[in-house]
């Protein structure tokens, strides 16, 4: 067996056990402590992003409407000059559980909530606002799905050391704290025979020490 291998003999090889056993049994407990605290903040965090997805298809579904209403009135020409120039700017706020870092919220950056100035139809304005709305509410959602991807990591991480724990480590330390009490209660007997050996005839050739 590779851990009775390195375990040192005799009785230091008793303590070398216990401690270790005390220790894979003390990250046990704080592993199994960890998961208990993980999984209802990875439910809460779920049914947080399904809300968001639910308001961003929304958002996207009144963005589809503005922008179909926006092309009858004007054409396209509207939408291409209605188009902001720089890219969006996100600002991230960041919350840690357990350990766990992770988005909780996004928001579009000060700069890229201003509106373009637009010259266009009565429906331009609108249109402009609700793909605003739809990309932060967008951001919002990815925001949460990040965070149910890291949160899930973390899990699928700490239900791997519990499980090697529970399956290899404790067992195998306490199947080698077996074999060594085994050996050393025999190597105990059989010293105590040859003690008594000696006590009976220490002088005797018939009795060996």
């Amino acid at each position: 067996m590779t851990l009775l291998a390195r375990v040192p003999p005799g009785r230091a090889g008793r303590m070398w056990l216990h401690r270790r056993l005390g220790t894979a049994e003390r990250g046990r407990d704080q592993l199994d402590r960890k998961l208990r605290v993980l999984l209802p903040d990875l439910q809460r965090l779920r049914i947080q992003a399904d809300r968001r997805r639910a308001e961003w298809e929304a958002a996207c579904g009144d963005a589809d409407t503005w922008l179909l209403r926006a092309v009858l009135i004007g054409g396209h020409d509207v939408i291409r000059h209605a188009t902001p120039p720089d890219l969006a700017d996100v600002e991230l706020s960041w919350t840690t559980a357990i350990g766990v870092s992770f988005p909780s919220d996004a928001q579009l950056s000060a700069s890229s909530q201003t509106a373009p100035a637009v010259v266009g139809n009565a429906a331009t304005t609108p249109a402009i606002a609700a793909f605003r709305t739809a990309l932060q509410t967008g951001i919002r959602a990815a925001a949460a799905e990040e965070a149910i991807r890291r949160m899930e990591a973390e899990v699928d991480v700490t239900r791997r050391r519990l499980r090697a724990l529970d399956k290899r480590w404790l067992p195998a330390l306490h199947q080698a704290l077996s074999e060594l009490e085994m050996s050393l209660a025999q190597a105990e007997q059989e010293d105590a025979t040859r003690l008594r050996r000696a006590a009976v005839a220490p002088a005797d050739p018939r009795y060996p020490p």
